[in-house]
């Protein structure tokens, strides 16, 4: 990548397309809930579909991802099918994991959807020894880890950076900071102004951005994949953001201030991305409209995959562990 590469249209179209995706799919999500036709642990996105999609557009289907329960956006934004992560959340046998792992532990290889914790911040180590190897086989691979904020309060980041400093490898740490861990706003319960400053602890490259800006974004997220991929280490991307709906499905999200959720709100990544995309010429309001009909005909068809498919056999309980008991 140049030192000043161009941000296109048809880029900015490209970013679209992948935050629209998410952004049809978590309304799909939460109408199931709603409805009762879907039962299952849920964590929207809601807010960070833009700065997933500016990561996305820049990896490989051989690059790695590892990511949190709050990841849908990013499993979508790295290609994964819908059919087996729909098929997952219904715990169905042809889902990503067989049905076995849900939705807080996606697994899709084949699209490098390497790892979905539940644990907040076990990612960070997992991703350094994903890096570790493509730097051991020299494969070219870059691994994305993404956490939220609070993970950064947690050993396991402070250990993760070190490591993937000490030794420069290919990982690219990506921290959504949606200003809340869980209930608790991030000035409470974090020191520093901004998370990126701490990538200077470990002598690696660090940058804090405005998350739901696509140019921007997608400028600080290129930068680190082209670092990763010549040999120079990893970075540290603290990509600023909000989250519209509550921590998890069914909070209502009350700790958050009227006026902060307004002012956030009145800032929606989406519909400004939408109209920059249409002022950009990249695209009509009919083919924008034509894409959503796509979107809404494939999440259609892989609702009625996951519906249609049959759950495990109870035989799956002993498969795909350590041992069975005896």
């Amino acid at each position: 990548m140049s030192a000043n590469p161009s941000f296109t249209p048809a880029t900015l179209l490209a970013i679209w397309r992948k935050a629209r995706q998410i952004n049809l799919i978590d309304e799909k999500f939460r109408g199931l809930l709603r409805s009762g036709r879907l039962a299952a642990v849920y964590y929207s996105p809601r807010g960070q579909e833009i700065l997933a999609a500016a990561m996305g557009v820049h990896l490989q289907p051989t690059d790695y991802l590892v990511t949190t329960y709050r990841g849908i956006h990013d499993q979508l934004a790295k290609g994964i099918p819908l059919k087996p992560l729909f098929a997952e959340y219904y715990a169905k046998a042809t889902g990503a994991c067989k049905g076995k792992g849900g939705p807080m532990h996606i697994t899709h290889p084949e699209t490098g959807v390497m790892v979905t914790t539940g644990i907040v911040g076990s990612g960070l180590p997992i991703a350094t020894g994903l890096g570790w190897a493509s730097q051991l086989k020299k494969d070219g691979r870059v691994t994305l880890v993404t956490f939220g904020d609070g993970a950064s309060n947690i050993g396991a980041f402070h250990e993760a950076l070190n490591m993937a400093a000490l030794w420069k490898l290919p990982v690219i740490f990506l921290c959504q900071n949606n200003l809340y861990g869980e209930s608790s706003k991030y000035a409470k319960t974090t020191s520093v102004d901004n998370i990126g400053e701490r990538a200077a602890s470990y002598r690696m490259a660090g940058v804090t951005v405005d998350g739901n800006d696509a140019e921007a974004m997608w400028r600080a997220a290129g930068e680190a994949v082209a670092r990763a991929r010549a040999g120079e280490g990893p970075t540290l991307i603290e990509a600023v953001t909000f989250r519209f709906m509550g921590h998890y499905f069914g909070d209502p999200g009350a700790y958050i201030p009227k006026e902060e959720y307004e002012a956030h709100l009145a800032r929606d990544p989406m519909p400004a991305t939408r109209a920059a995309v249409l002022a950009s010429g990249a695209a009509t309001e009919a083919e924008l409209d034509a894409y959503d009909a796509e979107v809404s005909a494939q999440i259609e068809e892989a609702l009625q995959f996951a519906a249609d498919s049959p759950f495990p056999d109870v035989g799956e309980i002993d498969i795909d562990v350590y041992g069975a008991a005896a």
